[in-house]
């Protein structure tokens, strides 16, 4: 006696599509503060730029702008010039970063890549000054943007991408939690040169855990008297 065929499963399609999603878009995100414990993120303006001109100066400055599209700047009016045209655009939309320990705007951000339709969302754009690099308030400004991408507003998909060549951004990248997703080759040329691009996400349904594991990093017990943390994100 045959086998009768199996029945497919009435959840799959035939040939299968994938499964099926929420598809209401989700709200562009306002130019709006947001307040963390160690830092407060300020729509970015002209009103930054003496306050970030400052934080551009100094040993270790011009390095920053490596894997950036712009920068460095020749001086302050060339820098004004750019801040008033990128603080402006509505895509990406950029914050300024205030640490809370120094009280001056020390870097920037942005959400980017937006596409309501899709959910899906890139945090990115992302400049620190040296005195601001690999701190808390670091972590935390680049937590409340992914916070608010996936709580606030409800996006599905969150994307980090950077130069295949920037190991800072990909050590950054696996520490926060995003999962590599491949490598463009000759995705773009910046600055004349040929930039391979590696692409990295959060999906809604991965983002509980990393949120968790960061909150507990950025926990106040967390750090000694002297601000430093005492145990790595990844053992939290």
């Amino acid at each position: 006696m045959s086998t009768p065929p199996q029945a497919t499963p009435p959840t799959e399609t035939q040939p299968p599509v994938g499964p099926e999603v929420d598809p209401t878009p989700r709200p562009v995100p306002a130019r709006v503060a947001h307040r963390g414990a160690s830092v407060t993120l300020e729509p970015l303006g002209i009103r930054h730029a003496e306050e970030l001109w400052g934080g551009m100066q100094g040993q270790g400055a011009d390095s920053s702008w490596a894997y950036l599209p712009y920068g460095p700047f020749p001086d302050f009016a060339a820098f004004r010039r750019f801040l008033g045209s990128f603080a402006t655009t509505h895509d990406p939309i950029a914050w300024a970063v205030r640490p809370h320990v120094s009280g001056q705007a020390s870097g920037w951000l942005t959400l980017m890549e937006i596409q309501p339709a899709n959910a899906a969302i890139e945090l990115g754009n992302i400049w620190f000054a040296p005195r601001m690099q690999r701190s808390r308030a670091a972590t935390e400004a680049m937590f409340l943007l992914m916070r608010h991408a996936m709580d606030d507003l409800g996006y599905r998909r969150l994307v980090w991408k950077c130069n295949a060549l920037n190991e800072p951004s990909r050590r950054a990248a696996a520490r926060l939690g995003f999962v590599p997703e491949g490598e463009h080759r000759a995705h773009m040329v910046v600055k004349g040169r040929r930039r391979d691009t590696t692409w990295f996400s959060i999906l809604d349904d991965e983002w509980p855990e990393r949120r968790d594991a960061i909150l507990a990093w950025l926990d106040d017990g967390n750090f000694d008297q002297r601000g430093m943390a005492r145990r790595n994100m990844a053992r939290v």
